[in-house]
């Protein structure tokens, strides 16, 4: 049996939909307003309407937690490394199951890594791909030790605390951020995400592969999204990524005052890259 995925669409109908992978530790919710702000700009710049979905990771948003047979091998020290690959099929299956064929993918964070994976095993199954505040290398071994001792924590613990740092500014970040209003809306995320499908997802992100050499292979109308203030993903980092997309013209946008999540933070920025791809995927 293959992974499910709980689909939420804020726009229905015919046309290349726009699918939004959302980043950890939330589930689809930090699309809310910027999906709202996609329909609205598109059809002010009279773009063709088109479908905006955007579904809930396994174990987000109330989403179940796969079972080891999907889930599939693991590492000797708990990572699941055929994890983000049941994933990429999932998402493209969910596509495949309405009809469309290909999609603009875009992916903030965690999400990134599942977009890139798309364009690795399904390359036919991408009109326009987006990454924002994100990366495509593999964990460092430091950092993959971290993810595994915050899923395990969770796991043994039942607790979310390990995660809830998310919600809490440092002195460098936006000041949205430190808006105590933006953290009661991250916090309220996290919270009400379980222990269980948290640590699944960092087990999968520990596990997954470096994805780098897949972007010089992405020919179809790119974007990338980077947070001034995003402590992991700022754009001199995703410059980087840039550079090496030599195959396509990528339209890039750093956003000021911005952390590192910037669909939340900024969704007007973002949706208007976001409509500036999709333009370019209908040939306006």
């Amino acid at each position: 049996m293959n992974v499910r995925l709980r689909n939420t669409i804020y726009r229905g109908g015919a046309g290349v939909p726009m699918v939004l992978v959302h980043a950890f530790p939330v589930d689809h919710r930090m699309w809310d307003e910027c999906a709202r702000q996609i329909i609205e700009l598109a059809d002010e710049h009279g773009l063709d309407p088109f479908p905006v979905w955007a579904p809930d990771m396994p174990g987000a948003g109330g989403a179940p937690v796969p079972d080891a047979a999907m889930t599939g091998r693991v590492a000797e020290d708990g990572a699941y490394v055929q994890a983000l690959d049941v994933l990429a099929d999932a998402y493209v299956s969910l596509l495949h199951a309405t009809g469309h064929r290909q999609a603009v993918w875009v992916g903030l964070s965690m999400g990134g890594y599942v977009v890139m994976d798309v364009q690795r095993l399904h390359s036919d199954a991408l009109a326009g791909l987006a990454l924002c505040d994100t990366t495509t290398y593999a964990d460092s071994p430091e950092s993959r030790v971290r993810r595994l001792e915050v899923a395990s924590r969770c796991e043994d613990e039942d607790t979310l605390e390990p995660v809830m740092h998310f919600a809490r500014p440092n002195e460098c970040d936006s000041s949205i951020k430190k808006d105590p209003r933006f953290q009661g809306l991250l916090s309220g995320w996290i919270c009400q995400q379980t222990p269980k499908g948290v640590a699944w997802r960092e087990r999968m992100a520990a596990g997954r592969p470096d994805l780098t050499d897949q972007l010089c292979r992405v020919t179809v109308p790119a974007a990338m999204v980077s947070g001034e203030n995003d402590p992991s993903s700022a754009p001199e980092r995703m410059h980087e990524l840039e550079a090496a997309m030599t195959e396509t013209h990528v339209d890039f946008t750093a956003i000021a005052n911005c952390g590192h999540f910037s669909a939340v933070e900024h969704p007007r920025c973002v949706a208007s890259a976001l409509v500036d791809l999709m333009a370019r995927v209908q040939g306006r």
